[in-house]
């Protein structure tokens, strides 16, 4: 074999991630969040994702919900409590999407909310809706 027909040949591959001892890849939504609130109020939680669609991520341009980015939602003695992460513990606009998701959650349910900046990483298997990510070319 000559070195051009050595340079078309398919080269063995090395395996991705799982196979050098990295993460497995999680298929996109097989980690998609279930609020509490869904179950003690269903109705609430619905009108509470709806209007959380209209809060946006600037920098991908996809809401919240659809990113997977509020993680809890539950009803407490004081109000709702909203457990909530964000694509990148850096994000520049994290702190004022934080504060929008709670403030659109305050105003559909009328109770006072408090958010918890949850601990878990962000990844493409929170994405609700993978056709998203695909329309915008993401991670696909």
């Amino acid at each position: 074999m000559n070195e051009e027909e050595r340079q078309t040949q398919p080269q063995p591959s090395t395996g991705g991630p799982a196979a050098q001892g990295g993460p497995e890849r999680k298929e996109i939504g097989s980690n998609r969040a279930h609020w509490a609130l869904e179950d003690t109020d269903p109705e609430l939680a619905e009108k509470i994702r709806k209007s959380l669609r209209t809060v946006v991520d600037p920098e991908i341009g996809i809401d919240v919900v659809t990113l997977g980015l509020v993680r809890d939602l539950r009803k407490t003695d004081e109000g709702l409590h909203m457990v909530m992460i964000l694509t990148t513990p850096f994000c520049p606009y994290g702190p004022a999407l934080l504060e929008m998701a709670r403030q659109k959650v305050e105003q559909v349910s009328g109770q006072p909310t408090t958010l918890e900046i949850g601990r878990e990483m962000w990844d493409l298997s929170m994405v609700e809706d993978g056709e998203v990510l695909k329309q915008w070319g993401l991670w696909m």
